[in-house]
């Protein structure tokens, strides 16, 4: 994924501006922080005196939505929505200006129907006379979608252009816009496709992500005469779901650990364990890449946070320049099918909706992703260590005093696997507890152990940080699930089982297919909306040739990782690029070894199940 650019940096904010803007960093941070003390607090009341806090779980849940409009609004703010291409950076100046103004309209237009249909929605939530906790009408909370609506509109409007002939511009074409769409010349239906294609070349230009899928499924509501107001019903629907409040949570220690020291503490734990083995860089890069990876669920942020540290060690130990960026390019996804991963947590709540996956949860992907990700990373490090110099006389000798004084010194963030993983499977603590508690241990390690982070200063900013990316995903999450929803009804995963079933009848040529496939939406879709609109559409079809829901989702994922990677079109490819200075084309070249090696390792996974099922189904009896 990338981040939209469709205007210069503004100058820095000064009196009113300044105030807002930090207001509303605080408001972010606050929310975070209650995000993770309230279940916490909750767990803690229910085991010492057997009584929780009264609606604590809808609490919660009601403060991720607003992380999710206030953090989406954020992103609006500072032009860091996420976007799938990358196009406008590479465009002349003169055709970057169209560009910022094209997609700028479309982005305008389609954020203010979706704040009109957001009022539509709380209305109607009104009327129900629902209560969130106590006397609060629930409401009074569901308010926040509409206005974090309406906030992302003005600053798509206020960031398409620096000019104010420019911002103009686009008010008065989204006026058209949405005057040709409350007043159409002809049938809808018959200008649905040339709206969709007008939004792709809107998306191509740089409109962000959510914009692309949640203006799709209101031109197709259009077409069809359906009401759009329940596109951001399926948002909150989404937004609020119990479990999902593990991804900020586990987000923020992500985070946490990356703007730390924790990095350079892992980098001299394992150099000291693998430095004196031929091609130990490049184990190193794989095992911190995985792990850091692992818990952001970004692969773009571990090549922009880790690149900078690794790339020199890499040199160092003598690598070409070529297969050091092919290999960090290429472990920057490694993390994606270890636990907590944020896709795993998001397969699990949307295939475990679906009556053919009823039994898929958290902790189960957890479990059936170990081993597909230990061969992929063994097959990374494989491959590093064959490009690594065949003479030893420079490595390092193996001292066991320093790998036990670098293993002492990175003791905490070694543990934060076991504190994560031992709080979800001890049975002590629900899903989002289990992250709360990983939030809270990792906060209390960087901030007040090895004091990497000062509490006043870097703590804020850490926070708001986080809050913005998770805001700009469970955006595209939400308005992807009213995508989804508009195939459900007009029955295309049905109408796909008969076609695939009946034109192959081979679960291997399936399978196979089915790769191809996934490859293609890995390269073009960011994981997470790739899991809301694809998951729905592709468990039936797995259902139907036998294929356990749990493989199926590692399956997806894997592809997904190999998609990151595409030649010219991946995300990770891109940002290689900006983080290493190189050219797109350069990277390419350098990624291609790695994404066969990788190629090999989809393989596997997809052609011997046990590979993924084992685990969980032996831990299951």
């Amino acid at each position: 994924m990338l981040v939209t650019d469709a205007a210069p940096p503004a100058a820095p904010p000064t009196g009113i501006r300044l105030w807002l803007r930090q207001g509303e960093n605080l408001l972010l941070s606050s929310v975070l922080v209650a995000l993770m003390v309230l279940p916490l607090l909750e767990a803690f009341l229910r085991k010492a005196f057997q009584s929780g806090i009264p609606g604590a779980t809808a609490l919660v849940q009601h403060f991720t939505l607003i992380i999710a409009m206030l953090g989406g609004a954020l992103a609006a703010r500072d032009s860091r929505l996420l976007a799938m291409s990358a196009l406008p950076t590479i465009l002349p100046p003169k055709w970057k200006v169209f560009a910022a103004l094209f997609s700028g309209t479309a982005a305008t237009t389609v954020t203010l129907f979706l704040t009109v249909a957001g009022i539509e929605f709380v209305k109607t939530e009104r009327e129900s006379g629902n209560f969130l906790v106590g006397n609060l009408p629930i409401w009074w909370v569901q308010i926040v979608t509409p206005i974090g609506f309406a906030l992302v509109t003005g600053r798509l409007l206020w960031n398409a252009s620096p000019k104010w002939w420019g911002r103009a511009v686009v008010f008065v074409a989204s006026g058209l816009l949405v005057w040709l769409a409350t007043h159409p010349p002809m049938d809808p239906a018959k200008l649905v496709w040339p709206a969709i294609a007008t939004l792709l070349v809107a998306t191509v230009l740089g409109s962000p992500i959510f914009v692309t899928l949640g203006g799709a499924a209101m031109i197709l509501f259009w077409g069809d005469d359906l009401p759009i107001a329940s596109i951001p019903l399926d948002h909150y629907r989404l937004v609020t779901n119990a479990t999902l409040p593990t991804i900020p949570l586990f987000t923020l220690a992500g985070y946490l650990l990356a703007e730390g020291g924790a990095s350079k503490r892992l980098i001299g734990v394992f150099q000291a364990l693998f430095g004196s083995f031929r091609g130990g860089p490049a184990i190193v890069t794989a095992l911190v890449c995985t792990f850091f990876t692992s818990f952001t669920g970004a692969s773009g942020v571990t090549i922009l946070a880790m690149g900078g540290l690794l790339m020199p060690v890499m040199l160092a130990a003598r690598y070409s320049e070529r297969n050091a960026l092919g290999l960090l390019t290429g472990s920057g996804a490694l993390g994606l099918l270890f636990p907590p991963s944020l896709p795993l947590i998001l397969y699990a709540i949307i295939a475990g909706s679906k009556a053919q996956a009823a039994g898929v949860t958290i902790e189960k992907m957890f479990l059936a992703g170990l081993m597909p990700g230990l061969l992929l990373v063994a097959l990374t490090a494989w491959w590093g260590v064959s490009r690594g110099p065949k003479d030893a006389d420079d490595r390092p000798k193996f001292c066991g005093a320093t790998a036990r004084a670098a293993m002492w010194e990175a003791k905490w963030e070694l543990a934060v696997p076991f504190v994560a993983l031992g709080a979800l499977f001890g049975g002590i603590a629900t899903p989002v507890e289990a992250a709360a508690v990983t939030a809270l241990y990792v906060f209390i390690a960087t901030v007040f152990i090895h004091r990497d982070l000062k509490l006043t200063t870097d703590i804020p900013r850490v926070l708001t940080e986080c809050g913005l990316l998770v805001g700009g995903v469970l955006m595209i999450l939400g308005v992807a699930l009213g995508l989804t929803n508009y195939l459900v009804d007009a029955q295309i995963p049905d109408k796909a089982v008969a076609w695939v079933t009946g034109t192959i009848h081979s679960k291997l040529l399936f399978l196979l297919v089915l790769n191809v496939l996934l490859l293609l939406v890995g390269c073009f879709m960011d994981t997470f909306s790739a899991i809301v609109v694809v998951v729905p559409l592709l468990v039936p079809l797995g259902s139907a040739y036998g294929i356990d829901p749990l493989h199926l989702g590692i399956i997806f994922l894997a592809n997904m990782e190999l998609g990151l990677l595409a030649p010219t079109v991946g995300i990770n490819i891109f940002l290689a690029s900006y983080r290493f200075k190189k050219p797109v084309m350069e990277v390419s070249r350098a990624v291609l070894p790695m994404q066969a090696v990788l190629i090999i390792g989809v393989l596997l996974i997809t052609y011997f199940p046990p590979l993924t099922t084992w685990l969980p189904g032996w831990l299951g009896r």
